[in-house]
């Protein structure tokens, strides 16, 4: 039995090696092992008879897990804890007997998943960091690019492929404002005991409440955390667990978002993800090149979103002190949206730092949109040489109104500056109409919005940042 890896064929397609780790069994029971070092040190320092050798027995056989001891135990007592307190004592003869002193399952069940999910996060936000590293090269390389702008998915007015960036940017920015918390908030369970009173702690320490607090201060500090949750039932609470997964549904929201409007951007033949020079798109159709990576970042982030439910269930239904229905929801339910998420990084990576623009599809289609909405410029240059605007505005809703017709009804090209030029209510030379129609004096602040936005947003995040940045992503489907 590997231990080594996740065991789940859904994620050990497309999640990184590192991430899989973090949630392996083997990770796992070396922090166990750790946990319970960490107890017993903590107990010695206020005077529990634990001598410096036990300690030392301990750590000598903190990494070699004997498994084969622990799962032939675990097949008759069934209990994975207990299982593993045996198979360690078995390798520590002389500490045996304070393993686990004063402690329940959760203290290393819990204070473990505490620590794996701190380790998660930062491996998510690594990899947050590094696409937004990339998507805000893009943003400032083509911040001056007109393109079409939409709402309803209908032609708007002109935006820039960078300020278009930015949303997606700032959607990943938002994330990780929300990840930064999270991670900043998480606390050890700590030693409780049973039901969170610390009564056995009360009992090995003679009531002296200030030996039980100084135990929890000193193991959250060798953990690496500044401490313990304040209060608890026998488990932190499972509320956690759901905030936890709600920044990676977030993540996993910005991420849908982009790949959706990388897709749609593909079929107007904009823009287009990376394709490698012998990929084939489709079996039954050579000439496809199937937005695969954004279809597959689509497929995960759904996953993540709706995963993300499972933690909100088990927070919302946990009873009193503890219920155990948690327990197999939470091992499954947490891990596979931790890997998902890791897998939507991976891809957005590879797909950031390759994404291709077609700038000529995209002034193409910005140009049969533009004598539309460049129609009150044209209204107002008019007047300007003396037209009457109520006059022009009728005269424009009809050529707009025809010229329509001759492209959706006809198959025809736009011919609404045709049109114009050839109205003597307008008194317009076509180089004078094709100046109007210049594409940049359409797009507003978009280029400034860029450069402020990664300038006072991005930017200092990055800078603070930099020493995790250039990573990138090679895949292998």
């Amino acid at each position: 039995m590997a231990h080594d890896r996740y065991e789940s064929p859904f994620c050990t397609r497309y999640a990184s090696d590192e991430m899989q780790y973090v949630f392996s069994a083997d990770h796992k029971f070396k922090t166990w092992r750790k946990l319970w070092i960490a107890l017993a040190r903590a107990e010695q320092r206020q005077g529990l008879p634990i001598t410096d050798a036990q300690i030392a027995e301990l750590e000598a056989h903190a990494d070699d897990i004997n498994y084969d001891v622990a799962e032939a135990r675990e097949k008759e007592v069934r209990h994975d804890v207990m299982s593993h307190v045996y198979a360690y004592g078995v390798q520590c003869p002389s500490a045996k007997g304070i393993i686990h002193l004063g402690a329940t399952s959760c203290y290393v069940g819990d204070n473990t998943d505490v620590i794996v999910m701190r380790e998660g996060l930062r491996i998510i936000r690594r990899k947050l960091l590094n696409v937004v590293s990339l998507l805000a090269d893009f943003a400032d390389r083509y911040k001056d690019m007109p393109a079409l702008a939409y709402t309803h998915l209908q032609p708007a007015q002109l935006t820039t492929v960078g300020k278009r960036a930015t949303l997606w940017l700032n959607e990943l920015m938002l994330d990780y404002g929300e990840l930064e918390h999270r991670i900043a908030s998480l606390k050890l369970l700590g030693s409780k005991g049973t039901t969170g009173t610390q009564a056995s702690f009360v009992e090995l320490f003679d009531g002296d409440s200030a030996k039980i607090r100084a135990v929890e201060e000193d193991i959250a500090r060798e953990m690496g955390f500044d401490a313990v949750v304040p209060v608890s039932g026998q488990t932190y609470s499972r509320k956690v667990d759901s905030m936890v997964v709600g920044v990676l549904a977030g993540i996993a929201q910005s991420a849908s978002k982009f790949s959706n409007d990388l897709r749609i951007l593909q079929n107007f033949k904009e823009m287009e993800e990376p394709f490698e020079a012998h990929q084939i798109g489709s079996s039954a159709m050579p000439y496809k090149r199937n937005p695969m990576r954004s279809e597959r970042i689509t497929a995960l982030a759904r996953y993540v979103m709706t995963d993300s439910l499972n933690p909100a269930f088990t927070a919302a239904t946990q009873w009193f002190e503890r219920t155990l229905d948690d327990s197999a929801n939470k091992r499954v339910a947490v891990a596979e949206a931790f890997l998902a998420t890791d897998a939507i990084l991976g891809i957005m990576l590879n797909v950031c730092d390759g994404l291709v623009v077609y700038p000529k599809v995209v002034r193409q289609r910005v140009m049969k949109e533009l004598p539309f909405m460049a129609t009150e410029n044209i209204m107002m240059d008019a007047v300007r040489r003396g037209g009457d605007r109520q006059e022009l505005h009728e005269r424009l809703r009809e050529h707009s109104m025809a010229a329509a017709r001759h492209v959706k009804e006809e198959g025809g090209d736009n011919d609404l500056i045709e049109r114009v030029c050839a109205d003597p209510a307008f008194g317009l030379r076509r180089e004078e109409v094709d100046a109007i129609l210049d594409p940049a004096r359409f797009t507003g602040r978009s280029a400034e919005q860029v450069e402020e936005y990664l300038r006072d947003v991005v930017s200092p995040v990055l800078e603070a940042n930099r020493y995790l940045l250039g990573e990138r992503a090679q895949l292998s489907v």
